[in-house]
């Protein structure tokens, strides 16, 4: 993409990195926009490209479950207009990578509390007794579906190509 203009989120998100093609927006860790799925730019690693894969499974499944099947009508079909996934009324998800399967996340309507969870690594090291991590990816994304686990693990086991067997 070269029109700015064309690009409704300013500096919000970053407009030419990989992820982007995903669907997947490259943030702060308070973005101004309600996207569903995000990566923090000031994360200190970016994701494998499995990771990525994930990234993008995640967001399917929340679309999936939430907005029905991808079909011309409805507001799943109204959100694949745009160049990214946002929606007023969802609580997204901001993941931060740490560093090699060191990952943390937060949710958008979050105000109190660690930016992440679970918190950095400089937090472990201070604060031992109350270490939560590192974790996985998606030991992080089981901990954000943990309201609706069963619906998270059988899309896992439906998507070994991205979660394994």
């Amino acid at each position: 993409m070269t029109d700015t203009a064309a690009w409704p989120f300013g500096t919000d998100a970053d407009r030419d990195d990989p992820l982007t093609a995903l669907r997947i927006a490259v943030t702060g860790s308070h973005p101004m926009w309600c996207y569903l799925v995000a990566f923090d730019r000031e994360s200190a690693a970016r994701p494998t490209d499995r990771e990525a894969a994930m990234l993008a499974a995640y967001l399917e499944e929340y679309k999936t479950y939430f907005y029905g099947p991808d079909d011309s009508s409805g507001y799943r079909y109204k959100m694949a207009r745009r160049l990214l996934d946002v929606d007023g009324g969802a609580n997204g998800v901001t993941f931060h990578k740490y560093g090699e399967d060191d990952w943390g996340y937060r949710r958008r309507t979050w105000s109190v509390g660690p930016m992440f969870v679970p918190p950095s690594p400089t937090y472990r090291k201070a604060f031992p007794s109350e270490a939560v991590g590192p974790l996985t990816l998606e030991q992080v994304m089981d901990q954000a579906h943990d309201t609706w686990p069963k619906r998270w693990q059988d899309w896992k086991t439906a998507h070994p190509e991205v979660f394994g067997a």
